[in-house]
């Protein structure tokens, strides 16, 4: 992949067993790992994001969409549907755009991307139009109201296979900075484990897990998202098949199921997914 993408040398660190990995605190380091993954990967030619955008892992935001269309096959002859017909919808896409990248590269799904933030759209834009193999396949819409997940972005009339959200986990911007302080100092600790000199870029703040307010948090975090989420789910049941969304707590599973319970659903899934040491999962439910 290095030789491919030439660009990620610079960033290149031996470890003590003699591999090669990157320094996961820095930020300019994340962001070309992830263009060179996406390169590599998936044919996407241009990839960048504005300074203090979040800079999501590839790996497990793949493993999202994969769940997702083995979900998607149990509906097809446990047959993983392909192409155009297929179409996704990506609620807070983010200036990254990397859930519709990988969704519609992996199995040539339409995807639309939303978000409230004008910069992300921009940026989204950017990477859409830099890219041939996106052109075709991916879209984004901006959401004007703010307290809608649905209303004003879905289309009289249109149909979707899933929609997909990674939603805000944090309850307020001092709880954000709190955790990304975490990681900071957890990174910093396993240098030594890595044999990475903890000093390279000793004043360095532009973390690799940066992120806007919307991306990282909102007024009554993740579980009231997710709750209205599914309360505004009930009207476009006709026009989303399956809805979905990532939950980082595992603790506000009893109330997302209450709440679902309640809305009357006719199918609920819970899958769990694992990269490494960390665990998630995602909810995913229909009328």
């Amino acid at each position: 992949m290095v030789q491919s993408y030439p660009a990620l040398r610079p960033y290149l660190i031996t470890k003590p067993d003699g591999g090669l990995s990157i320094d996961f605190a820095d930020a300019s380091a994340v962001k070309t790992l992830n263009a060179a993954l996406l390169a590599h990967y998936y044919q996407v030619e241009f990839w960048d994001i504005p300074k203090g955008y979040l800079c999501p892992p590839v790996p497990g935001r793949a493993d999202y969409v994969h769940y997702l269309a083995d979900l998607l096959a149990l509906d097809n002859n446990v047959v993983i549907p392909n192409g155009k017909t297929t179409k996704g919808l990506d609620i807070g896409t983010g200036a990254n755009l990397i859930y519709p990248i990988i969704a519609s590269r992996s199995y040539g799904w339409q995807m639309v991307g939303t978000d409230i933030d004008p910069v992300s759209i921009k940026s989204a834009n950017t990477i859409i139009a830099a890219n041939k193999v996106l052109t075709d396949h991916v879209k984004v819409r901006r959401q004007k109201q703010p307290q809608s997940i649905f209303a004003g972005v879905v289309k009289a009339n249109e149909h979707f296979a899933f929609c997909m959200c990674n939603p805000p986990f944090h309850q307020s911007a001092e709880q954000a900075n709190a955790g990304s302080q975490r990681k900071v100092k957890n990174l910093a600790k396993n240098k030594f484990k890595r044999g990475v000199n903890p000093d390279r870029n000793p004043t360095k703040t532009n973390l690799n897990f940066a992120g806007q307010a919307n991306e990282l948090w909102c007024e009554g975090v993740e579980l009231r998202f997710i709750q209205r989420m599914i309360a505004e789910s009930q009207e476009f049941a006709q026009q989303i098949t399956w809805f979905s969304s990532l939950v980082s707590k595992k603790d506000n599973l009893p109330l997302i199921y209450k709440s679902l319970r309640e809305q009357g659903v006719r199918d609920l899934k819970t899958v769990d997914m694992a990269q490494g040491q960390k665990i998630s999962r995602f909810v995913a439910w229909r009328f």
